[in-house]
């Protein structure tokens, strides 16, 4: 199972490497020691990130530029595989992220919860949204 050090367990989850630190001083995420180091399982963090991007209420910033790229890096909190597809869940920030893909394709990446893991997409219908600026 992936470990993941405090640094690379905060920029996941969007806050300071204290906060970490603190979240696992308190019992609120457990964590372990890997190679002298401070670190949390890759599937434990992926619950935590799960747990705590319900219910996040997120104010959207004005837009000044955008990427070339769609690109969303995350945690696999889970992964559905039959006989022939999977369905793939990733946790990126307070965005949730479901592919579909063949179960070869999951098998040979190695998805499992707690894997970090990059959304590429690309979209040929993109629906834009314009939010009410008048307040």
């Amino acid at each position: 199972m992936p470990m993941f050090r405090f640094r690379e367990a905060a920029a996941l989850l969007g806050v300071s490497d204290d906060t970490v630190r603190r979240w696992a001083d308190s019992g609120r995420i457990a964590s372990t020691t890997d190679q002298g180091r401070r670190a949390i399982d890759g599937a434990e963090l992926a619950r935590f990130a799960t747990e705590n991007a319900e219910g996040t209420d997120l104010v959207t910033p004005p837009i000044v530029g955008a990427s070339a790229r769609n690109r969303f890096v995350g945690l696999v909190t889970k992964v559905t595989r039959d006989t022939v597809m999977a369905q793939v869940e990733i946790q990126a920030g307070p965005h949730r992220v479901v592919s579909l893909m063949s179960r070869e394709a999951a098998d040979e990446l190695a998805l499992e919860p707690g894997s970090l893991a990059v959304a590429s997409i690309k979209a040929t219908n993109v629906v834009i949204e314009v939010p009410d600026q008048s307040r």
